[in-house]
């Protein structure tokens, strides 16, 4: 075993030095697939290859090719060295980030507990789905800085006061457009809806309370967890990271977090019921922009999929493309045009690009806080109505 790390070090060495001379070393394809790998290996390869082919080809280094490409493709090669896929190697289906992400899993139930007491008493009504919907938006937030951390706060007030706070920060809000949507789907006895996940820990147990109110107050039959297939980012969550929080809440001290263990309970039943559904996807650890959605995967969300909400600053990014738009053009038209299926994305803005946003609402931003773009102050619930195409 230990030759096997020894490999693995190799590899990573390589990468790490690759790195270290950014600007002069230039991107290369990733190494050959072994002539025995699985049908969905070589797909994927070649996904990489059509991705990176441009940058390669016009000789680009790690600093000269886009950002959001050279920042999927590090993880990429990480998960190259470490011999990911490769059944032989000591690092297959090794998370490097698997500590991490434990210890950000430990650290969610003190905040969590206060949250998933609420969660059930959401009302069946417009805005039951926009305080769901802003526990998930400020998920990240709440963690470090809004949160009650003593669950003996969890009375009314205190999320009142969360959310009010949080709605100052909110640059655009479609919550009424997408509680329009969520009655429509409640009133026709449920529909399916998807979670395109960002981070595990804090973040993904708000996803799960998003999913769990989905499934109670009936706007969703079936909820589809849509994940990443590699660790990537450090804290992307992958299934086995929300099959880990579903397991880890339903065995806490039922004394100790009474609505946390609970949650567990129901998530677990809503996991065995088929209620909730995980499915891992490569496109979801790839930078294209969503428009270049896979086929399958375009296909099975424009035939299946009656709404879907889409989380964090990466994804957000590549819904836009990673491209520079007017900040004042309609989300409806820069992503509802092209998305197979209604969309709702719940954004807190981490770099530097963005769209839907009224220009006075910008410019308060800008007033209030020169970071307004970057730091995660600020977020915006936008909806679009989709192009089933």
């Amino acid at each position: 075993e230990s030759e096997g790390w020894e490999k693995v070090l190799e590899r990573f060495r390589a990468l790490r030095t690759d790195l270290q001379s950014a600007a002069d070393n230039k991107l290369t394809y990733l190494d050959d697939l072994p002539e025995d790998a699985s049908e969905e290996r070589k797909r994927e390869y070649q996904e990489w290859k059509q991705l990176l082919q441009p940058f390669v080809e016009a000789d680009d280094t790690w600093l000269s090719a886009p950002w959001l490409v050279t920042e999927f493709y590090v993880y990429r090669r990480l998960m190259q060295a470490i011999g990911y896929w490769d059944n032989g190697s000591v690092g297959y289906k090794y998370d490097p980030f698997d500590k991490q992400k434990k210890a950000g899993l430990l650290s969610s139930v003190a905040s969590a507990e206060a949250m998933l007491a609420k969660v059930p008493t959401l009302p069946k009504t417009q805005e039951g789905i926009t305080l769901a919907a802003a526990f998930a938006l400020w998920g990240n937030k709440m963690d470090l800085s809004l949160w009650p951390a003593d669950a003996a706060n969890s009375n009314v007030d205190v999320f009142s006061g969360i959310l009010a706070s949080a709605g100052e920060n909110l640059l655009h809000d479609d919550s009424a457009a997408l509680g329009n949507v969520c009655d429509t789907l409640r009133a026709k006895g449920g529909g399916n809806v998807d979670i395109i996940v960002d981070n595990a820990g804090f973040e993904l147990v708000t996803d799960l309370a998003l999913a769990q109110h989905l499934v109670e107050s009936g706007i969703a039959k079936v909820v589809t967890f849509q994940l990443k297939s590699h660790p990537t980012f450090v804290s992307d969550a992958l299934e086995k990271d929300l099959l880990e929080t579903v397991e880890y809440y339903a065995s806490l001290d039922a004394e100790k977090f009474p609505s946390a263990q609970k949650a567990g309970m129901v998530w677990k039943s809503f996991l065995d019921e088929g209620k909730w559904v995980c499915h891992e996807d490569n496109f979801w650890v790839q930078p294209f922009p969503m428009w270049e959605m896979t086929e399958p995967l375009r296909t099975d969300m424009k035939e299946r999929c009656d709404l879907a909400f889409v989380k964090g600053d990466a994804n957000y990014r590549r819904l836009l493309g990673d491209r520079l738009w007017d900040y004042s053009d309609p989300f409806g038209d820069v992503v509802g045009a092209y998305f197979p299926c209604p969309v709702c994305a719940l954004r807190t803005l981490k770099a530097e690009l963005g769209c839907g946003m009224e220009s006075e609402q910008v410019e308060r931003a800008k007033s209030l806080d020169d970071s307004w773009l970057v730091n995660g102050r600020f977020g915006v619930v936008h909806f679009g109505e989709g192009a089933p195409y």
